[in-house]
């Protein structure tokens, strides 16, 4: 069955249609969402079988995915991760709501949503206000990986129609917010005594 496709308007989010793609979402569905970088793919935490089917389509060892946690707000860092360090914290406060990355050490949540030892995650905060309310009404983060154009030219794919196209047959829900950008978020590896830029995207940290 091909996926629903809704839109939602970032400055007013429709509260019926989010709480239409948060039912999805807790029963285990993929969706299709805009970031304030380049739109993600993503599920609940606790969809085992969703996280599985993302990291087999984006080429991820099933074992070791790459894929981030997208957060509501920072309340949420101490339930995934250990971050200590102040200086780091107040680097992610400081960029957050933001197109940042931050790869930060796990705490034991993580190797149980992933069935793997992984000891580190990436986290975003998104300046978006649609994959926030999600994150909000769904009371959990949202595991994301970036949506891929094998197009060379254009690096990520941009207008939802087409990811729509695309995708139908794979998600259970895209969310049209608009066309997206065509960075990816900067991802700061914050694991090591100094922050270190491992990936340059569409912006720059404070």
């Amino acid at each position: 069955m091909a996926a629903q496709y809704i839109r939602l308007y970032e400055e007013n989010p429709n509260q019926r249609h989010i709480r239409q793609v948060v039912d999805i979402l807790e029963q285990g569905g993929v969706v299709i969402y805009p970031t304030d970088s380049v739109y993600a793919i993503g599920c609940s935490v606790k969809a085992t079988r969703a996280i599985e089917k993302i990291a087999t389509l984006k080429g991820f060892d099933p074992k070791r995915p790459d894929m981030s946690l997208i957060f509501h707000d920072l309340s949420q860092l101490a339930q995934y991760t250990t971050v200590r360090d102040n200086n780091i914290f107040k680097l992610i406060k400081r960029n957050t709501p933001g197109p940042f990355t931050f790869i930060v050490h796990a705490n034991s949540q993580i190797p149980k949503l992933f069935k793997n030892k992984k000891k580190t995650v990436g986290i975003r905060i998104p300046s978006n206000n649609i994959v926030l309310e999600l994150v909000s009404e769904l009371g959990s983060p949202i595991i994301t990986s970036s949506i891929h154009d094998p197009d060379e030219i254009i690096a990520y794919t941009t207008d939802p129609e087409l990811i729509y196209e695309k995708y139908r047959d794979f998600a259970d829900l895209v969310i049209d917010g608009g066309y997206g950008n065509n960075e990816p978020s900067t991802v700061i590896d914050c694991t090591e005594d100094k922050p270190l830029i491992v990936r340059e995207g569409i912006a720059e940290p404070e």
